[in-house]
């Protein structure tokens, strides 16, 4: 479905109503933060980003289909790096999670989560609940790549906590980018705005 930018900025604005932050909405709507801040400010039509809506909700709805991305993401990772080359898979929240566990899953490796924050445009912390980094060569999975800053603070996690990541894989990188921050980046599609 194509929204107009008035439905956009209705959307986004009732998702910060229900306590969403602008990582959650962009994360909901498929967006850069910098377009959600400025659908949410009101700004004009001049100052709009540069931006490109990735709607893949038809992969969403049903397991078998995020199974079936989540294995080539799997495949992708192998040819990159090999598969005894990828001890944990991170995914980042929402929706790199479960692309995440279906890649993990292919490649028999352990898997744990990069949860976003409030506290700053890509922020967030590993969890602890799942399999460590420190130690272990790393395959990051999301659904999208934007303008990288999560990307980037998800690599930097990592590091910190002792991980070497190796690879990043999304489905759909919206930018020109082949590495964020020393790592390769690998999307299944890339839609960047001409």
């Amino acid at each position: 479905m194509v929204l107009s930018i008035e439905e956009l900025k209705v959307l986004a604005s009732n998702l910060l109503k229900q306590g969403l932050n602008t990582q959650q909405i962009a994360d909901e709507l498929s967006l850069s933060q910098d377009t959600i801040t400025w659908l949410l400010s009101g700004t004009g039509e001049t100052d709009r980003p540069s931006d490109v809506r990735i709607g893949w909700r038809t992969l969403g709805v049903r397991p078998q289909r995020l199974a079936s991305i989540g294995s080539i993401m799997a495949d992708v990772a192998d040819e990159e790096v090999g598969y005894d080359n990828i001890d944990t898979v991170v995914g980042i929240s929402i929706n790199g999670i479960a692309f995440a566990y279906e890649v993990a899953r292919t490649l028999e490796s352990d898997m744990t989560v990069f949860r976003t924050t409030d506290e700053g445009t890509g922020s967030g912390s590993l969890s602890n609940k799942y399999g460590q980094v420190a130690g272990k060569q790393v395959v990051i999975i999301d659904d999208v790549l934007s303008s990288g800053h999560t990307m980037s603070k998800t690599i930097e996690a990592i590091r910190e906590a002792g991980g070497e990541v190796v690879l990043a894989v999304v489905l759909v990188n919206k930018t020109v980018r082949n590495e964020v921050d020393d790592v390769p980046l690998r999307g299944l599609i890339r839609a960047v705005a001409v």
